[in-house]
């Protein structure tokens, strides 16, 4: 089974634009980023999905300096830009993963797709979101393309072109979905923030990094961050206002419940 994991890039964002070229320890996020989704050992590729945006060259130039591969689609349907990028790559599986993750633990990519590939055929949709546990910034979503192409062909709402996997999980009576807890049985999705969507929140993933980051040991467990944040508040309160705030929370008027569907 060819996995492919996405991991979708602009630099066109509304909230923090640029966010992903901002630098940290000498590199930009995405680059960071991309590096702990290689330290996973599951994935069999990993490319970036940005977009045909003129202002997205710099991610496409980006990613040849790094000799990551990258695939360009629409800059707003990100349905089909992960479709157009899972086609070229062949994909069987395809694998989502923002790139407001720079943080994500490789662990959590392993255990995911581990849980997808470990019952071929068995799963519609394998992710650690609905409901999640892990600290946000962790996201991992895995699906088969035929699934994927489903919702490309028949979404219709805007969110589940936005967000690319909506479709599939606010469908449990329609798709076989399963949901990977934290193997801690702890729950800090709403108390521990890793995401990258605010100027606060790039100043703790900075300040993480240049605590944590060195280039003999690149790569840091989840475990660490959570230390760090035990041993220093004023790093782990950054973005404390933040806390709580996900996109699928704040638009619940969009998702249907299964008592609402016809």
């Amino acid at each position: 089974m060819r996995t492919v994991v996405v991991v979708q890039a602009r630099t066109g964002s509304t909230r923090l634009p640029g966010k992903v070229l901002k630098p940290v320890c000498g590199e930009p996020l995405l680059v960071r980023q991309v590096e702990r989704v290689l330290a996973a050992t599951t994935p069999t590729e990993v490319l970036v999905a940005t977009t045909h945006d003129p202002a997205d060259e710099a991610i496409v130039a980006l990613c040849a300096k790094h000799g990551f591969r990258v695939e360009r689609g629409h800059p707003t349907d990100c349905l089909d830009r992960h479709l157009t990028a899972a086609r070229a790559a062949q994909a069987d599986a395809v694998v989502k993963i923002p790139s407001d993750c720079p943080l994500i633990d490789p662990a959590a990519i392993d255990r995911v797709i581990g849980a997808y590939l470990s019952e071929p055929g068995r799963w519609d949709f394998v992710s650690n979101l609905h409901p999640p546990t892990w600290p946000d910034g962790n996201d991992v979503e895995v699906m088969p393309l035929d699934v994927l192409e489903i919702a490309g062909r028949e979404a219709k709402r805007p969110l589940e072109r936005e967000h690319t996997t909506p479709f599939i999980w606010d469908q449990p009576e329609r798709f076989r979905v399963c949901n990977i807890t934290w193997e801690t049985g702890l729950d800090y999705s709403e108390s521990h923030r890793f995401t990258l969507d605010y100027e606060e929140d790039y100043q703790l993933i900075k300040a993480v990094y240049e605590q944590l980051w060195t280039p003999s040991r690149p790569i840091f467990p989840i475990a660490e961050i959570l230390a760090l944040f035990e041993a220093r508040p004023d790093i782990r309160d950054l973005n404390a206002k933040h806390l709580g705030v996900s996109w699928y929370r704040n638009h619940p008027g969009e998702l249907k419940t299964l008592e609402e569907r016809p």
